[in-house]
């Protein structure tokens, strides 16, 4: 479901220094677990303002879109600038096994949380092992 490496990190980073501008969209790090009843994923943006976050889902595939300002005023003269501004997008694809129409989401401290619950059909139940004389006869 996501990519635990970046193998183009360091070029982005050679890149940007040289052209002063993103070479692509900087990524939104994420955790993700599953307990017995959802799959929780927590995503970082810190200085976003929640009123910018737009999380979508269409079919299997969930998109998280936000959006963070420049902190510095117009026309001024940066001499360490780390921290990106823009629009940030990041996708995950789901599996069948989540209930896509009831996700929960909740920011906090520049975290998003994003809870999806697991389906019912996607649940581990416990299947009851019947003795020798509950076995229905076979034709043959």
């Amino acid at each position: 479901m996501l990519m635990r490496t970046d193998p183009f990190r360091e070029f982005d980073r050679w890149a940007q220094s040289l052209l002063g501008t993103p070479v692509r969209p900087a990524a939104m790090p994420v955790d993700a677990y599953r307990t017995d009843d959802a799959l929780f994923v927590h995503l970082d943006l810190p200085g976003v303002k929640a009123g910018s976050i737009d999380v979508t889902v269409d079919k299997d595939t969930l998109t998280v879109r936000a959006e963070r300002a420049q902190s510095a005023p117009e026309g001024t003269e940066f001499i360490i600038a780390e921290r990106p501004a823009g629009v940030f997008s990041r996708q995950l694809f789901l599996g069948d096994g989540l209930d896509t129409e009831h996700i929960e989401a909740h920011y906090a401290d520049g975290v998003l949380t994003l809870r999806l619950p697991i389906a019912e059909h996607a649940k581990p139940r416990k299947i009851e092992v019947g003795s020798q004389d509950k076995v229905p006869a076979l034709a043959g």
